[in-house]
């Protein structure tokens, strides 16, 4: 396992489309290995695979319920709404209120290839979806109503 670096918010790499993963071998497992190091040392709570500069559909998330592997997540139901504020790895010293789905469930392959459906309230429901945003290209700026820097008001 090894910790990788964090792309910031100038890199393109963060505003391209994720690739879907056809097949599940030595490499995506090193990737989610490498990806939950990283997420844990710079203390976040989910990392996509575009912010450690892979173009794969790999998410990993840990709200502090225990470590979720995502390969190929997808949305298949929303409900209802929030809005809290986020930040991210790859945009430091930012952050801002977002508008999301107070419950989704995703679907998803985990790392040995069976597909499964976790469903997300509240924070876990916030973390998903950001996730998967990362997978399109979309950064929590892009649909922030309002951003701030830390520090000020």
């Amino acid at each position: 396992m090894a910790i990788r670096e964090i792309r910031k918010d100038s890199d393109e790499i963060l505003r391209k489309i994720s690739k879907k993963v056809d097949n599940i071998d030595d490499r995506i497992i090193t990737l989610l290995d490498d990806m939950v190091e990283t997420m844990k040392a710079a203390e976040g709570v989910g990392l996509a695979a575009p912010q450690v500069g892979i173009l794969r559909r790999v998410v990993v998330i840990d709200v502090g319920d225990g470590l979720i592997e995502l390969i190929n997540p997808v949305v298949v139901y929303e409900k209802g709404e929030q809005c809290k504020e986020e930040g991210c790895l790859s945009i430091p010293g930012k952050s801002g209120m977002v508008k999301r789905p107070e419950k989704v469930i995703v679907r998803a392959q985990n790392r040995n290839g069976e597909t499964f459906e976790i469903t997300g309230e509240d924070l876990l429901a916030v973390a998903l979806c950001h996730e998967i945003d990362h997978l399109n290209g979309i950064l929590f700026t892009d649909k922030a109503i309002t951003i701030k820097e830390q520090g000020r008001e």
